[in-house]
């Protein structure tokens, strides 16, 4: 039977009009199979009897007998196939560790597909089948397969827990709800497990977003140790560079302070040596006329004794000693020199340092020509700026100035620090610095810090001021070629430099800030092609972080850091050099 079983195929023990393995199969006249209340239930909704197969009519009803051979195959067919599935099932659904077994299997657990509430058993497919076919079963309520089905019973009534209540909090069974909660407010199981369930997830997606905003933090402490590499690597670079500089600087001065004495000792020892020298020959003079006396003195002869006499008795001549000395040379005003040199050298060194600090903050600048006044000529690039004769014709708008000849900058700025650099070689006049985003553009403007200015100008070819109120002159060694404004709001400081001396020219301070701060520039009038030179604004190379600008301010460790670096710069430099700088706070 096993080999006759691999050599037929399902279709043919299928009736065509059921689509299933045969049942009861009777053949019609023509020869085709079908199941028995197939063929009957086709001819019983017909007027005539007819083949569905074939279509061949039959003028009468054929009496129809089961082929019990057929029968027979198509029972052995189905039961081979009931096997086959049963095992492939078998091998497919075994339960592994932390799946839900049946409850029925014996021998090996397949995997549980249902659990019954009623029954309290947990099914695999094929045990599962009386549930899903008889009437009785069918009302059984089963849920996806979970363990420990004895729990979801009520320990003190043995009833299945049905009910929440919503007072105590806990599943209740109906006997509960009506002996141990009287008046207590229930909900069914399921629709507080669904409430439950929203608030679940309204749970986690609050949990997504705090490890979303988590993970942010991460990334930006990851992105704040990598910028702070970067700054490491190059802080010790220049630190390298300014100490090197600095120790060569106090070799070269110690090898100066060195030479100077010992020039001073070796003119004293020369000097020394020519009196001396001096001395030993009037010395041998004396020797030598010592002895000639003393031989004449012996002498037995008058007459050589009397011609000799005059000449031998007066002493030769010589210098007179009395007042002649060999002073010790005073070798302290070369050290103090020498000091007040290095000091001088590393005051240098430590305003190129704080430049080079405030340069951190360098920011792009571009001139906004909305607020240039109309005789002013602006770059196609926004960087420069010169008065011209001719006015031209713009709409007067509220953001440009009209008698003045000023421009602001398109960026404003808010908070942190910015830098920005103007060349005004050449100029014979202009004002350069920072003002608030709301001063008035209207008429004459008095420029100070009570109406929201900051700024220092050349006037007349030499007049330097810084434009407070009063105005500060200010006296300069030289006309600085490039200015440096920089500004820190945490500090209350707006401070400028003369970039190419490296040096301070003037700082603003407890400078309060009640609006954005753009930079303010005017390279004043023409005067006749006298003042003709441009304002130009220097492109600095621009920080990782923009500093200062919305959308990239520096943290306030960041800002102080550089404060940190600096006083501790000059600290090392008064440690290691004994020196105290006249910049040190």
């Amino acid at each position: 039977m096993a080999a006759a079983r691999c050599l037929l195929t399902e279709d043919q023990f299928l009736c065509s009009i059921c689509l299933d393995v045969f049942t009861d199969p009777v053949a019609t006249p023509c020869g085709h199979n079908f199941c028995k209340t197939c063929i009957t239930t086709y001819w019983d909704g017909n007027d005539f009897c007819q083949c569905p197969n074939c279509k061949e009519f039959f003028c009468t009803r054929p009496k129809l007998q089961v082929n019990m051979f057929i029968s027979e195959m198509a029972a052995q067919y189905k039961q081979s196939a009931q096997q086959e599935a049963r095992s492939s099932s078998s091998e497919q659904h075994v339960s592994k560790p932390g799946e839900v077994p049946c409850d029925v299997c014996t021998g090996t657990k397949l995997k549980a597909q249902k659990s019954c509430l009623v029954c309290l058993v947990s099914y695999c497919e094929t045990h599962l089948e009386p549930h899903l076919t008889s009437s009785g079963l069918k009302r059984h309520q089963l849920i996806d397969p979970v363990e420990n089905l004895d729990e979801r019973m009520c320990k003190k009534h043995d009833k299945l827990l049905e009910l929440f209540c919503k007072n105590d909090q806990m599943c209740v069974c109906m006997l509960c709800s009506v002996l141990d909660h009287k008046m207590h407010d229930f909900v069914p199981l399921k629709e507080e497990y669904e409430g439950k369930k929203t608030e679940l997830g309204k749970t986690e997606a609050e949990i997504q977003q705090i490890i979303q905003r988590k993970k942010t933090k991460i990334w930006e402490i990851k992105h704040s140790v990598e910028l702070s590499n970067k700054n490491a690597e190059r802080e010790t670079t220049e630190g390298v560079q300014v100490f090197t500089a600095l120790k060569e600087s106090v070799e070269r001065s110690q090898a100066e302070l060195i030479n100077t004495i010992q020039m001073t000792q070796r003119k004293m020892e020369k000097e020394a040596e020519g009196f001396i020298k001096e001395l030993e020959q009037e010395i041998s003079e004396l020797e030598k006329r010592s002895a000639e006396v003393k031989q004449l003195s012996h002498s037995e002869d008058p007459l050589q004794l009397l011609q000799n006499f005059t000449s031998l008795k007066a002493a030769p001549p010589t210098k007179d000693w009395t007042q002649v000395r060999v002073h010790p040379p005073s070798y302290e005003g070369n050290v103090v020199r020498a000091v007040n040199k290095l000091e001088e050298t590393l005051g240098k060194l430590i305003k190129k340092a704080e430049l080079r600090m405030a340069q951190r903050f360098a920011v792009d600048v571009t001139l906004d020509p909305d607020s240039a006044h109309p005789e002013l000529i602006l770059s196609d690039d926004g960087k420069q700026v010169h008065h011209n004769d001719v006015k031209k014709n713009l709409p007067d708008s509220p953001e440009r100035f009209d008698t003045c000849p000023s421009v602001l900058s398109k960026q404003r700025f808010s908070y942190g620090r910015f830098y920005y650099e103007v060349q005004v070689k050449g100029k014979t006049d202009w004002t350069v610095g920072v003002a608030i985003e709301s001063m008035g553009r209207k008429g004459k403007i008095i420029l100070n810090p009570l109406n929201g200015h900051w700024t220092i100008c050349l006037r007349n070819e030499q007049e330097f001021k810084a434009l407070s109120d009063p105005p500060v002159s200010l006296s300069l060694k030289s006309h600085p070629k490039k200015v440096g404004v920089f500004v820190d709001f945490e500090g209350s400081l707006v401070s400028f430099y003369d970039v190419d001396a490296a040096a301070l020219i003037y700082s603003f301070t407890g400078c309060y800030f009640k609006e954005k701060l753009s930079p303010y520039l005017s390279p004043d009038l023409n005067h006749g092609g006298k003042n003709s030179p441009r304002l130009i604004i220097h492109s600095l190379p621009i920080p990782l972080i923009p500093l200062g600008v919305k959308g990239g301010q520096v943290s306030q460790f960041q800002a102080k850091s550089l404060d940190r670096r600096v006083e501790k710069f000059r600290f090392r430099a008064a440690v290691t050099y004994g020196w105290k700088s006249p910049f040190r706070k």
